[in-house]
């Protein structure tokens, strides 16, 4: 039996296949390659490019490679760009999404796991976030997300299917081991950015918003380990195939850190002060989300391990000078 990672050539599904791999498992990627790299999929791992909407093809993959689990995480994830286009993000997360989910019943693929969001709860009425508050998101991108879990859940319920939905809250770092990291062109996370400013691919970096309800006036947000985050897969897939039901958790630490608190970590990790300027709010942007992570400790039996931001900021910084190393091989 083999797994197949939906969005494997990108940022977490990279990680993803290694792990799996790392693991003894039989890996397939299935990637249109619109954001993600062909060389960042493992060597290892069976790579075929398309879209998660061409049904013929999603439906030969899991039949000629023996399919039991898929994972997904091929979609739209910018918070900002969903705001101004909310019609593609319903098209590549949900519309798409519901296309996949047809040919998984279809093959009858039992187990299903789904890259989701904190993005759904908008900003929480408390923090930590637990898994029965409110979910108001206040992006397109967090509700097509949340259009999703609602798919899954009916389809639970109406055939012999289970799935777990693990709502990421900010995800960073890099592969320790250098095999794959944070690649995309134009990456709006906080720290890859930071790390790139910081090693003088960016001339300066953006914070948008400096008069938020905060200690220091920027938004809090729980960051997550890449690393630590794709092993809450693996034990996810491990429960649904030893019988466990469906089941929705968060993935964080439980702990938060403000824009400038991890610009400052940056900057001390790397000895570089880089020129940081400040603009307007973005829309979309929810003030403090942090994780409670219970759900996920127990039921996945996950123990984070690299829940440290000076480390995750070290492992940041060393993708991105091994990314300009392969640049300058590659010229």
């Amino acid at each position: 039996m083999s797994v197949l990672v939906t969005g494997g050539a990108g940022y977490i599904g990279s990680h993803m296949v290694w792990e799996l791999l790392d693991a003894g498992e039989e890996v397939v990627v299935l990637d249109r390659l619109s954001t993600g790299f062909d060389w960042a999929v493992a060597p290892e791992a069976k790579l075929v490019v398309g879209d998660i909407a061409d049904q013929d093809l999603v439906e030969s993959t899991i039949r000629d490679n023996g399919v039991d689990a898929i994972i997904h995480f091929a979609g739209s994830v910018v918070v900002p760009d969903s705001v101004a286009d909310p019609l593609t993000y319903y098209e590549n997360n949900t519309s798409k999404t519901r296309s996949l989910l047809e040919s998984t019943v279809r093959a009858g693929v039992p187990h299903f796991i789904f890259s989701s969001t904190a993005a759904v709860y908008g900003t929480p009425q408390k923090v930590p976030v637990t898994e029965d508050m409110p979910t108001q998101p206040e992006s397109p991108y967090g509700a097509s997300k949340l259009m999703t879990e609602w798919m899954l859940r009916d389809t639970a319920a109406a055939h012999d299917f289970a799935y777990t939905a693990l709502r990421y809250f900010n995800v960073c770092g890099a592969d320790p081991r250098l095999r794959t990291g944070q690649s995309t062109r134009g990456a709006t996370h906080l720290i890859k950015v930071a790390c790139e400013t910081a090693t003088g691919k960016r001339d300066f970096m953006e914070v948008f918003g400096g008069d938020y309800p905060t200690p220091d006036g920027t938004c809090i947000r729980d960051y997550i380990h890449v690393t630590d985050l794709v092993r809450a897969h693996r034990l996810a897939l491990a429960r649904l195939r030893n019988g466990g039901g469906s089941l929705l958790a968060n993935c964080g630490y439980g702990r938060g850190y403000s824009v400038r608190e991890v610009i400052d970590t940056v900057k001390k990790v790397t000895g570089f002060d880089f020129d940081v300027r400040e603009r307007e709010r973005r829309p979309g942007d929810a003030v403090t989300v942090v994780a409670d992570a219970a759900i996920a400790r127990r039921e996945l039996g996950w123990t984070p391990e690299l829940d440290d931001l000076d480390l995750i900021v070290t492992h940041a910084i060393a993708w991105e000078r091994h990314l300009k190393q392969l640049n300058s091989s590659q010229a």
